[in-house]
């Protein structure tokens, strides 16, 4: 099994997708306002994707699924995902507003998608852990109000690290913001997964100038990937495989 990874798709399909006649794509927010190599990007992950992916591995996507305000507005993207091969395995992002109660979000994801939140999967020998995280205390305009959040989601990350309760497996995990700050202080975060012996962190939320702030791809015993769709050329990029 290969393991992908590919994050901030930002999809927002007004209606069905049909591979075979892109012309009829119709999207309420083109990406190419924040830049030409935005064009048409869900036909370059599409492509791409299919080039590179089979039906037997693992696509880790570190939220920022869909520009949808509510579920029911995202289920074109969704369907999208669904014509994707593989088994995706997805977080939430700060701008998935549509992800609301987890019950509902399972219910309406395609037949080859997971989710996790405050919990883990297991695949072989590979546990997938994670939490949307947030930005880090001493980031640029750090307020109190991103403590709460920041503190909430390291304990959601914990619930997900603790679940598991084999330790032999490898773990990876899957988070939407860079889990350190711009200077790339050891922080809390960092510090969970080195005592759950984390072998990966993929993640996502940078683009453009703002990723030239990436962690170093290995830091504190750990491995790090940016997987931010135009970051990767709106193709998966190879984890590892197992």
């Amino acid at each position: 099994m290969k393991i992908f990874g590919i994050g901030d798709v930002h999809f927002s399909f007004k209606c069905r997708v049909d591979p075979h006649h892109w012309e009829h794509v119709q999207t309420y927010k083109p990406m190419d306002i924040f830049g030409q190599e935005w064009d048409e990007h869900y036909r370059k992950i599409y492509e791409n994707w299919r080039k590179l992916v089979s039906p037997e591995d693992l696509v880790l996507m570190p939220g920022d699924f869909s520009w949808a305000k509510k579920l029911a507005e995202a289920r074109y993207d969704l369907e999208f995902l669904g014509l994707l091969p593989g088994t995706i395995v997805g977080i939430a992002g700060n701008h998935d507003y549509w992800w609301q109660s987890l019950t509902q979000v399972r219910a309406a994801l395609p037949p080859n998608m997971r989710v996790i939140q405050n919990d883990h999967l297991v695949l072989g020998e590979v546990a997938i852990c994670g939490s949307r995280g947030w930005n880090c205390p001493n980031n640029i305009n750090f307020t109190d109000e991103d403590w709460k959040i920041y503190r909430r989601e390291l304990i959601r990350m914990e619930n997900s690290l603790a679940g598991l309760k084999d330790r032999t497996k490898t773990k990876i995990v899957v988070t939407h913001f860079m889990p350190t700050t711009e200077q790339h202080e050891r922080n809390s975060m960092i510090d969970l997964f080195q005592s759950y012996g984390v072998h990966s962190v993929v993640y996502g939320h940078l683009h453009s100038e703002a990723a030239k702030l990436r962690l170093p791809d290995y830091a504190w015993g750990i491995n790090f990937h940016l997987v931010s769709a135009d970051f990767v050329n709106f193709s998966p990029v190879k984890i590892m495989e197992v």
